[in-house]
């Protein structure tokens, strides 16, 4: 018995040391995988990092939080956008500065823009600078519209302009794009307007540039409208800068078709004339010259093999074979690819024909436009004696 337990307690004393040497080991392979594990992370860190996500204080947060796009979501650049050179660097020095050097606008008149107003006719491009903006700059995109910050019930509206703001601080830089600006903070002299309405305006202006605005928030309310000459006083004074976009010239017109075409087939295109002829054209209109222009090929690719198909037809009720009938068929498939002819100026003269310019260059909406241009763009004399064109 003896002998018996002195076996048991050799055997105990051996697994005392295995488990004792395990532990001694375990330091070490602990030491080894704290020093490998900087390295794995290292090569996690390759990657972009991903998104931070900000968690909504309250339910007027997370009604807006859907509205905002960051960055590297937006995909719209400077190189996107064919023409309006002056204005993009205009926009650059006012606002990308700002955002991406904070530190060079921390007091003094060296203050960050709070307010940029993009005015001009519909289709000159406004909303894609908006957009290229945000992205270039690295900032937060919020599209604001009336459906984003009206509500059914009683005093939410002012809540969600609060929350707006108190959620583009968060997510900051932010751009707080507001398009067709007109519709929601015109003049509050309307006849009609809603109470609803006034309050929705008084909490963006205090917001925006008032008693509850904070000083170090890098926030840009950047807003477009075709009818400035609508907007409210008020709303005017708090865009610092007001910048007209207007139709391009025939030099932006042409580098707006390169631009347009530049990934596409073409075969001697004349840039020039093209530009010359399509006077009074605002980009958006160039973009549908060129779609249609596109669709030309498509339609004879089209009739061609609705050709081809009937002459198939024809060719096997003449054979009534099903063992020749079956040859075209390989022959289809090996036809797989799809090739489209390139486009040429015939393609773009008849494109021409079907789409025309969908503002009137000499209308009197133009001149008004120039006119409130002339009061109270960038740019303008300022000759004339104020408020003689609301009067």
């Amino acid at each position: 018995m003896l002998a018996a337990e002195v076996g048991s307690n050799c055997g105990r004393n051996d697994d005392v040391a295995a488990v004792s040497a395990v532990m001694v080991n375990a330091p070490e392979d602990k030491g080894e995988a704290e020093k490998s594990g900087p390295a794995v992370k290292k090569d996690s860190e390759n990657p972009p990092p991903p998104k931070v996500e900000v968690a909504p204080d309250n339910e007027f947060e997370k009604r807006i939080r859907p509205e905002v796009i960051p960055a590297n979501e937006i995909g719209v650049t400077f190189a996107d956008i064919g023409a309006l050179d002056d204005i993009k660097e205009s926009l650059q020095e006012l606002v990308m500065l700002p955002l991406r050097r904070p530190d060079l606008f921390k007091g003094g008149l060296l203050k960050p823009c709070r307010g940029i107003l993009l005015f001009g006719p519909p289709g000159t491009g406004k909303t894609m600078l908006a957009k290229a903006i945000a992205s270039e700059a690295g900032a937060s995109f919020i599209n604001v519209s009336m459906s984003t910050i009206t509500s059914k019930w009683f005093g939410e509206d002012e809540k969600n302009v609060r929350a707006l703001f108190t959620l583009a601080a968060k997510v900051s830089p932010t751009i707080i794009f507001v398009d067709e600006v007109d519709s929601m903070l015109g003049q509050r002299t309307r006849v009609g307007e809603h109470e609803a309405m006034r309050k929705i305006k008084n909490e963006f202006m205090t917001h925006w540039d008032g008693l509850l605005t904070k000083t170090g928030e890098r926030i840009l309310v950047l807003a477009a409208t075709n009818r400035p000459f609508d907007l409210d006083e008020a709303i005017i004074r708090r865009f610092e800068r007001r910048v007209m976009v207007g139709l391009p010239s025939v030099e932006n017109r042409e580098m707006i078709l390169r631009t347009l075409l530049s990934k596409e087939k073409v075969e001697n295109l004349d840039f020039k004339e093209l530009a010359t002829i399509t006077e009074g054209y605002s980009g958006s209109d160039l973009k549908n010259l060129c779609v249609t222009a596109a669709y030309r090929p498509v339609r004879e690719l089209l009739k061609q093999e609705r050709q081809r198909d009937m002459e198939k037809k024809k060719k096997d009720a003449e054979e009534k074979s099903t063992e020749e009938a079956s040859e075209p068929k390989e022959e289809e498939k090996e036809e797989g690819v799809i090739t489209l002819r390139a486009l040429n100026m015939e393609d773009m003269r008849q494109a021409k024909n079907q789409v025309a310019a969908s503002f009137a260059s000499e209308g009197s909406v133009m001149s008004e436009l120039k006119q409130w241009n002339e009061l109270y763009g960038e740019g303008g004399s300022r000759k004339k004696q104020q408020l003689t064109y609301f009067m």
